[in-house]
């Protein structure tokens, strides 16, 4: 069989107007910084255009890397990304922020290995499942039972930093490759009750977690408090109307609403460019999201399967996570909005993701 050479395009297209329109963005919503250090503002647009065009260079040569090559050296990939993630529990290692230790400082450059380990865990994860045999029963449950070993490791390590939402959508990731892999559903059922309890001991013991849950089922509690950003952000949509009020011409970023560069830039977008905007920018994730599960769905083998479907969750289900969390349909999260949000280890991922993506497109039956 004559295997096709050009990617995706039509995923191609989608991934280039989110990275180009989601760089304008970016700049409008930095544009709060001038108020505070206008040497600020500028370091923080050229750095995430830097980060831009490294994940750009990383894109292309993931395009076209043999994925044999990636299914090949998938636990070398795994373990070198672990490693970084056991070093944030050493104390005075990274960098803090805001209560969360997720960082390192290489040359003044912060980087957040999480965001690599996220893409390693789905990449070990899919050559580990692609190399089964649903044959037998017994294998079925050790299949499981190693699964379930990933997760864990996955989850202590996260949750160390603390970023219960980052190892959510690792969750999701797995759970997704686990059930394409061929797996029963019965262990995914398993794992959704293993993980209610789980939840349960985690809202016991880390009191702002239940907040945020609280915060959810009644917005209006804590307005200065605990619900402002849910509050702020919902302030910004709502009065960009239908139509918006103009690039630049965002309010809330500008000491009111927190964060507006990473987890609140929706908002932020949803003030300028309305509800039709908002409504673009939703439906371009979903293409996106439709057209990766289609490159997935038709890929020539297990592992190609699931990578593309992999990577497609990790990025569409973080930035719907973000969606919901800024318009109150989910508990707030910490998680940025993937291909627009300030982040430049994130940009890169995510980046690296797309390539991969459209390397497994290249592919198709």
């Amino acid at each position: 069989m004559r295997r096709k050479q050009s990617v995706d395009r039509i995923f191609l297209f989608i991934a280039g107007l989110l990275v180009v329109g989601g760089y304008v963005i970016f700049t409008s919503a930095s544009f709060g910084l001038l108020l505070k250090e206008g040497g600020l503002f500028a370091s923080t647009a050229l750095t995430q255009f830097a980060s831009i065009a490294l994940g750009l260079v990383c894109c292309a040569i993931a395009a076209r890397i043999p994925l044999s090559f990636v299914k090949k050296y998938a636990w070398v990939i795994g373990i070198a990304a672990t490693i970084p993630m056991v070093l944030l529990l050493i104390p005075d290692i990274g960098v803090s922020y805001g209560g969360a230790q997720r960082w390192f400082s290489l040359f003044g450059v912060s980087v957040q290995p999480g965001e690599i380990f996220k893409l390693a865990f789905v990449i070990v994860l899919a050559a580990w499942l692609a190399q089964g045999n649903a044959a037998r029963e017994i294998h079925h449950r050790k299949t499981f039972l190693i699964f379930f070993l990933f997760l864990i490791v996955a989850g202590a390590l996260f949750l160390s930093q603390p970023d219960t939402d980052s190892f959510a959508i690792v969750i999701a990731a797995g759970a997704a490759l686990y059930a394409v892999g061929g797996y029963p559903m019965k262990h995914l059922l398993t794992l959704g009750i293993v993980g209610l309890i789980g939840a349960t001991v985690l809202f016991s013991v880390r009191p702002y977690l239940l907040e945020r849950l609280t915060v959810f089922i009644n917005p209006d509690r804590d307005p200065l408090g605990a619900s402002y950003q849910l509050q702020q952000s919902l302030i910004a949509i709502g009065s960009g109307g239908l139509t918006g009020k103009g690039f630049g011409r965002s309010v809330q970023k500008f000491d009111r609403l927190p964060e507006p560069t990473s987890d609140s830039i929706f908002a932020v977008f949803g003030e300028e460019f309305g509800l039709i905007g908002t409504l673009l920018l939703v439906l371009l994730f979903t293409g996106l999201a439709f057209r990766g599960l289609r490159i997935s769905a038709r890929a020539p083998d297990a592992f190609e399967r699931l990578l593309a479907l992999g990577c497609t969750t990790l990025i569409t289900g973080a930035a719907f996570l973000n969606f919901s969390s800024m318009l109150g349909l989910f508990p707030l999260s910490g998680l940025t909005l993937p291909l627009i949000s300030h982040g430049g280890t994130a940009m890169i991922a995510a980046l690296i993701e797309v390539g991969l993506i459209l390397n497994v497109s290249r592919h198709l039956k």
